[in-house]
């Protein structure tokens, strides 16, 4: 068949390399000059279902109530006058309780440890490389009480078959030899030794080539999809600026655009832009960068290794789609890290940059068919993990395009018609 997938981030990409892979004639739609130019350009680069908590939690509410006097918090909220902000907020809340946050994270979890495995299976039969760092991933705690929350919640990831380790400092500091001068800053660490890391943006360009080189995928590359041709219940070709494009089934992973194009579709995607911001440095030359990936979790910064670069990233914003930045926005992630590494990187040569995650209130992603055209296949709504989440949402995706079950069952997760 022809399938038509719109969008070319991490999301987008992984789909093509399996549809194409299942024998599809594949063709990639993008506004944007190359691959991974938009949510996946600098996202945390963590391969972590060790992290796969949802952010709607119990005590979600209180932090966004505090964020409106207080810019350190981790979750952010800028009130605005944009209906779609209120209407996801309140989806948003009302997926807080106990009970839901559970059920969101195990579902979370359950798909970044089946996608994790995807990856694995498209590293060995591509050969892409992406920088990755495999050995585990430490979540490091600066106060005693947050540690026992911390390690008291790996119970809820532990029970779908995830290893997580409470440490001390000590066993920390053996596991990353470059938090041995500061390890008394912490109270403890969960460690989760199969989680990893990755330059998200590295994978996806050296796969799209891959996929163009290899296995015949056609990609549009400075291309905007404007609406659609339709016959009947079906979309037979996809309207770009540079003409029609048709297909036999079309793929939508357009990230927090998604929205937009599924309205026409008669398919409204609770989708709504949360605001990240991330930092890049380079480390060639300092005496002590990290040599594994983690997260500060009394300041929820993250940081990962890069080859010669550490990224650094923090913050969710309720914000709209505005991607605006200022250097004084990255102050508190940065003084965070650098206590840990105070000579892991060069801090006087930052690279700043903003995005926006695509989320869902309940934190998982949005799959499968629905609408008024049969031939649209969704697959959206990865919010800050669709690195980690990526090779095994593509699957999935195309064993629905192939219209059978998919392998991996996404209870829960499957799109809702308006």
């Amino acid at each position: 068949m022809r399938v038509a997938v719109l969008g070319a981030g991490v999301v987008g990409v992984t789909t093509a390399y399996e549809l194409a892979r299942d024998g599809h004639e594949v063709t990639v739609i993008d506004r944007l000059s190359e691959a991974a130019s938009e949510t996946s350009f600098a996202n945390a680069g963590l391969i972590a279902p060790g992290h796969a908590y949802t952010w709607s939690s119990p005590k979600a509410p209180r932090i966004l109530l505090r964020s409106l006097i207080d810019d350190s918090q981790a979750l952010r909220f800028r009130p605005s006058l944009d209906p779609r902000l209120w209407s996801w907020s309140l989806k948003f809340l009302k997926n807080c309780t106990a009970e839901r946050t559970r059920t969101n994270t195990k579902r979370k979890v359950r798909l970044c440890m089946y996608s994790q495995d995807r990856l694995g299976e498209i590293v060995a039969d591509t050969g892409v490389d992406y920088h990755g760092l495999d050995g585990g991933l430490l979540y490091l705690y600066r106060k005693p009480e947050s540690f026992a929350r911390g390690a008291a919640n790996t119970r809820i990831l532990a029970e779908e078959g995830l290893e997580l380790r409470a440490i001390d400092p000590d066993e920390a500091a053996r596991i990353d030899p470059a938090l041995e001068p500061v390890k008394a800053k912490f109270a403890g660490a969960v460690y989760c030794p199969s989680d990893g890391s990755g330059d998200a943006r590295v994978f996806t360009r050296n796969l799209a080539r891959h996929c163009a080189e290899k296995l015949g995928v056609t990609f549009l590359f400075d291309t905007v999809v404007q609406g659609f041709e339709t016959q009947g219940d079906r979309i037979a070709a996809v309207k770009t600026s540079k003409g029609a494009v048709a297909a036999d089934e079309f793929v939508l992973c357009l990230g927090v655009f998604a929205p937009e194009f599924a309205r026409a579709l008669g398919v409204t995607l609770p989708i709504y832009p949360i605001k990240g911001y991330s930092v890049t440095l380079p480390i060639e030359g300092r005496n002590n960068p990290p040599r594994i990936g983690g997260v500060d979790e009394d300041n929820l910064v993250a940081y990962a290794r890069f080859g010669d670069r550490m990224r650094v990233t923090a913050t969710a914003e309720f914000a709209g789609f505005s991607k605006t930045h200022k250097p004084d926005d990255f102050r508190h992630m940065l003084s965070a890290v650098r206590e840990i590494f105070p000579d892991g990187a060069d801090y006087g040569r930052p690279e700043y940059w903003a995005g926006l995650r695509p989320m869902t209130p309940e934190g998982t992603p949005i799959f499968g068919r629905g609408g008024r055209y049969s031939n649209m296949v969704f697959n959206v709504g990865h919010g800050h993990m669709g690195w980690t989440m990526s090779a095994g949402s593509a699957r999935i995706t195309a064993d629905i395009v192939k219209r059978q079950k998919p392998a991996y069952d996404p209870e829960g997760m499957l799109v809702a018609a308006a």
